[in-house]
């Protein structure tokens, strides 16, 4: 039994995503090193929508909800549905079969992507409350 161009992709691509799943939960993306820093705060010293995700997966990969939510609050709240929508994608692409799909008006997705840039444009600035927004600060508390 040959197996599909397509087969070995989505094999590929999960094994990809399974392994990736599996370093961020040994290694912390806070002090190991094995991962890059964010290029948009390397760069120019801000933080960007995403900074802290990294570091608010391995938290929730080690049963920390609150220490997640400390790193990027925006990352605990979208997971869940990219996990869906992966999910979804996998079901479809091996089984054919589609899972329910919400239907999402345009202007949803609109103010999603307006609360992203809002979320990173607040996390910069330096006046409490918007300071807890910034990777970790909430765990100063």
């Amino acid at each position: 039994m040959a197996i599909s161009s397509k087969q070995w992709q989505l094999t590929a691509g999960l094994g990809t995503c399974l392994a990736g799943v599996t370093v961020l939960r040994i290694f912390d993306p806070a002090t190991s090193g094995v991962f890059p820093p964010c290029p948009v705060h390397y760069l120019t010293g801000w933080y960007c929508p995403g900074c802290g995700s990294l570091r608010a997966v391995h938290q929730l990969l080690h049963g920390n909800p609150s220490a997640a939510w400390a790193m990027n609050p925006l990352t605990v709240v979208l997971l869940p549905f990219l996990t869906y929508g992966l999910i979804a994608w996998v079901v479809a692409e091996t089984y054919g079969k589609q899972l329910p799909q919400p239907f999402l008006p345009a202007a949803w997705i609109r103010a999603l992507g307006i609360a992203i840039i809002l979320f990173g444009i607040a996390r910069n600035i330096p006046l409490h409350p918007l300071d807890l927004l910034a990777p970790g600060a909430m765990l100063r508390f």
